[in-house]
C-alpha cells in the first residue's frame, strides 16, 4: 500500500511576484503614455517608437517568467536588464537636449524598476544590488553628468531594490523554519499514536511472553529473552530519533512544502548527526542504553566512527564475557567533549592480557577501538578489574562536532 502524503503549501513571495506582473504591465503603459503626450518634442521619435514596440511585445510576451522564482530564469533576467539599459542609453538619441537637460524621463522610465525587483525576487539583495548599480551607471551615462536629481532616483531604487531583496530572504529562511517546526509537530502526533497503539497491546504482549517465558525455562526462557529483546527495540523505535528535515520543494511556485512522512534518501556529509540515534540499535535486553534527553550532535564521519567503536567494545563482551554478560551504555555530552562509556558485568581482563593479544596479532582493541577515535581526534581507555568486569570510556572533542 503507497505510503500517504500530507502536503501544506506556504508561499510569502508568490504575492510579490503577482504584483511585479502587474507592476510591469502598468509602468509600461505609463512609458508610452509619457512618450504620446510629449511626441512633439521629441528630435528623432521614430527610435522610440521601435523601442517602445520591442518593450511592449517583451513585457506582454514574459509575463509568464514572472509568475513566480521557479519560472524565472537567469536568461530572462539578463535579457530583461539589457532591455531597461538599452532604453536609458537610447533616451539621448531619440529625445531632444532640451529635455534631457531639463532631467526628462527616460524612455522606459520606471519600467527600469520592475527589471531591478526581479533580481530582488529572484536572487535576494545582493543580486538587486548589482542590477541597481548597473541602472544607477546607466542614468549617470545618459545625463552626462551626476545631477542632483539623478542621484536621487538611482539612490531610492538602489535601497529599495535591497530591502525588498533582503525581506525576500527572511520569508524565505521563515518559511523552511515555518515547515520545519509543522513536520516536527505533524510528525510527533503520529509518533504519540504508534506509541498509544503499540503500548496497548504489542508491548504488553511481548512483556508478558518474556516473564512467562524465563518462569517456564528451558526453551522457552530463550524465547522470552528474545520477546525481550524486540520490547526494548520497539520502546526505543517509538520514543527516539530525529525527525528528519523536509527535502527541498521542486516547486518553488508553491513555496515550502512540509511532508510528514518524508525522509531524505541520503545522508548528506555535511550535517551533523545525533550519536543517540546511531547507538539506539545496541540497546537490548541485556544492553542498556542511557542519554540525554536532547540530541548530541557529532561530524558525519565522528560519529560513524564512534558507532562503530562502541559495536566492537559491545562484541568483546559478548566474545569474553559470555552471552549472559550484561552491558551498559552511558553517553555524556559535555561543552568541550563528547563521551561514550561501555561497561560489563563480566569477569574482567587479566593484568597484560591486551599486550599479549596485540602480541599474537589479535588487534580488536586496538584498531577496533583505539584505532577508530585516533582517526577522529578522539581517545579510548580501557580499565578492567578481574572479577569486575571492564569497562570502555570512548572521548571525542567538541571541535569533532562541527
Amino acid at each position: 500500500m503507497a505510503r500517504r502524503e500530507r502536503v501544506m503549501r506556504m508561499s510569502v513571495e508568490l504575492p510579490l511576484w503577482r504584483a511585479l506582473t502587474a507592476y510591469r504591465i502598468g509602468t509600461m503603459v505609463y512609458a508610452i503614455g509619457l512618450f504620446v503626450a510629449a511626441y512633439e518634442e521629441f528630435a528623432r521619435p521614430w527610435v522610440a517608437i521601435v523601442y517602445f514596440a520591442v518593450l511592449s511585445v517583451w513585457t506582454l510576451a514574459t509575463l509568464r517568467f514572472v509568475a513566480n522564482a521557479a519560472a524565472c530564469t537567469k536568461r530572462f533576467l539578463f535579457v530583461d536588464l539589457a532591455i531597461s539599459l538599452t532604453g536609458i542609453l537610447l533616451t539621448p538619441v531619440a529625445d531632444s537636449a532640451q529635455r534631457i537637460t531639463g532631467e526628462g524621463p527616460t524612455l522606459p522610465s520606471i519600467w527600469t524598476a520592475g527589471a531591478v525587483l526581479a533580481y530582488a525576487l529572484k536572487g535576494g539583495w545582493r543580486w538587486a544590488a548589482v542590477a541597481s548599480a548597473l541602472v544607477g551607471v546607466a542614468n549617470i551615462v545618459q545625463r552626462g553628468h551626476p545631477s542632483q536629481d539623478t542621484l536621487h532616483n538611482v539612490l531610492l531604487v538602489w535601497v529599495a531594490s535591497i530591502a525588498i531583496g533582503y525581506v525576500v530572504e527572511v520569508a524565505r529562511a521563515s518559511e523552511r523554519t515555518l515547515a520545519r517546526a509543522l513536520e516536527i509537530e505533524a510528525a510527533t502526533r503520529e509518533r504519540e499514536r504508534l506509541a498509544r497503539d503499540i503500548h496497548d497491546n504489542v508491548l504488553q504482549v511481548l512483556a508478558m511472553v518474556q516473564r512467562r517465558g524465563t518462569a517456564l525455562g528451558g526453551e522457552a526462557a530463550e524465547l522470552g529473552r528474545m520477546a525481550g529483546e524486540q520490547e526494548v527495540a520497539l520502546r526505543t523505535l517509538v520514543a527516539g530519533g530525529l525527525v528528519p528535515a523536509s527535502r527541498v520543494s521542486e516547486d518553488a511556485q508553491q513555496g515550502a512544502f512540509v511532508r510528514i512522512v518524508d525522509e531524505p534518501d541520503e545522508d548528506p556529509d555535511d550535517v551533523p548527526r545525533d550519536i543517540r540515534t546511531l547507538l539506539s540499535p545496541y540497546a537490548g535486553s541485556r544492553v542498556t542504553l542511557s542519554e540525554p534527553g536532547a540530541p548530541v550532535l557529532l561530524a558525519p564521519a565522528a560519529a560513524r566512527e564512534l558507532a562503530a567503536a562502541v559495536g566492537a567494545a559491545l562484541d568483546n563482551v559478548r566474545a569474553h564475557a559470555g552471552e549472559d554478560a550484561r552491558a551498559w551504555i552511558l553517553v555524556e555530552d559535555w561543552t568541550d567533549e563528547v563521551i561514550v562509556t561501555v561497561r560489563d558485568d563480566g569477569p574482567g581482563i587479566p593484568e597484560g592480557r591486551l599486550a599479549q593479544a596485540e602480541g599474537e596479532g589479535r588487534l580488536g582493541v586496538a584498531l577496533s577501538i583505539r584505532g577508530r577515535l585516533r582517526d577522529i581526534g578522539g581517545t579510548a581507555e580501557l580499565i578492567s578489574v578481574p572479577g569486575q568486569g571492564t569497562e570502555v570510556e570512548l572521548k571525542v572533542p567538541r571541535g569533532k562536532a562541527s
